[in-house]
């Protein structure tokens, strides 16, 4: 055997046997699937605790517990806090976080359940954590989000802008944190309620809101919180989608193809509006 064929038959066994590189995909992932692809992720993501306001003798009276995930760049990152639904910070919502880590952003998860589940977390049992999040108040969820906000953004690594995006509860949460933080840059709403016209008089930073067209609970909503950001000269991009049903971005399986179908073209147009509004570089 020639040396020649000796070295394209090395060759060829060593580019068979070089691992695939990894694509990222498009989408953050369903339900089924976000604890799986967020343990293969190459990004670092870690556990920390933010705290918050101090008290008279001068401690911290507040704390916060985050999932963080760091983008791998070479500039500054802008920052996207991720308002979990109302079941409470789980696999899937960090996962949300980690796929807007793969498109650039720092992105941060607050479990708003920071002492008052189990332990100071999100509780396991599923009911359990919805009644938490029934009993939260705006005020209190507001704070905290500011406090989460202005940690992030103090971040060597960021640029000092910051937006949130929210999901169900977390996305009505979203459109009403946006009247309590005048530092916001932008707010992101999937499938949420709209305020009531005291909220959305204090709101200064741009909205989009993404919907799916069979999902009239939070739909019936839309029109009045529309009028009023109008009315008032404030930004706000609505968009619903034929056949898609509530929370599809979770259950891409759904609806026989229209949640699938809302989902890329929602998390395209998501990517886009805090890009725009970030100052993505």
């Amino acid at each position: 055997m020639t040396r020649k064929l000796v070295f394209g038959l090395t060759l060829a066994l060593a580019l068979a046997w070089t691992a695939p590189i990894r694509e990222e995909a498009a989408l953050p992932a369903d339900a089924e699937a976000a604890a799986d692809r967020l343990a293969a992720s190459p990004r670092h993501g870690e556990w920390i605790e933010i705290r918050e306001g101090q008290g008279a003798s001068g401690g911290w009276h507040d704390a916060v517990r985050a999932w963080i995930t760091y983008p791998e760049r070479a500039t500054r990152a802008p920052v996207v806090i991720v308002i979990h639904e109302i079941f409470g910070l789980t696999d899937w919502v960090r996962g949300v976080a980690d796929q807007l880590a793969g498109a650039g952003y720092i992105a941060i998860a607050p479990d708003l359940l920071t002492g008052i589940g189990p332990e100071g977390k999100t509780p396991a049992d599923r009911q359990e954590a919805v009644r938490l999040v029934r009993g939260l108040r705006i005020e209190d969820i507001s704070r905290r989000l500011t406090a989460v906000g202005r940690f992030a953004v103090a971040l060597p690594a960021s640029n000092g802008k910051f937006g949130v995006i929210g999901f169900c509860w977390g996305g009505g949460t979203a459109f009403a944190y946006s009247g309590y933080e005048p530092n916001l840059a932008a707010a992101v709403v999937y499938y949420g309620t709209s305020p009531d016209k005291g909220a959305i008089s204090r709101i200064t930073a741009p909205v989009a809101g993404f919907y799916g067209s069979e999902d009239m609970r939070v739909n019936a909503t839309i029109p009045a919180a529309e009028a009023e950001m109008q009315r008032l000269g404030l930004q706000f991009e609505k968009h619903i989608y034929d056949g898609a049903g509530h929370g599809f971005l979770r259950q891409q399986s759904g609806r026989e193809g229209a949640n699938l179908k809302a989902a890329e073209s929602a998390w395209s147009g998501s990517l886009a509006f805090l890009g725009k509004h970030l100052e993505f570089r």
